[in-house]
C-alpha cells in the first residue's frame, strides 16, 4: 500500500508513471506505424 501512496502521491512517483505510459504508448505507436509500412511496401511490390 505505501508503494502506491508512493507512485501516486509523490512528485517523483507521478513523473515515473506518466514517463512509464509515455514509453508504453511510443511503442505501440511504432508498431502500429512500422507495420503500416510494411503493408503498404508489400502491396506496393505485388502491383509490380
Amino acid at each position: 500500500m505505501k508503494l502506491l501512496q508512493d507512485l501516486f502521491g509523490t512528485g517523483p512517483g507521478l513523473m515515473s508513471l506518466i514517463g512509464i505510459a509515455f514509453m508504453i504508448g511510443m511503442g505501440i505507436w511504432y508498431v502500429r506505424f512500422f507495420l503500416r509500412k510494411i503493408d503498404e511496401s508489400s502491396k506496393q511490390q505485388e502491383k509490380q
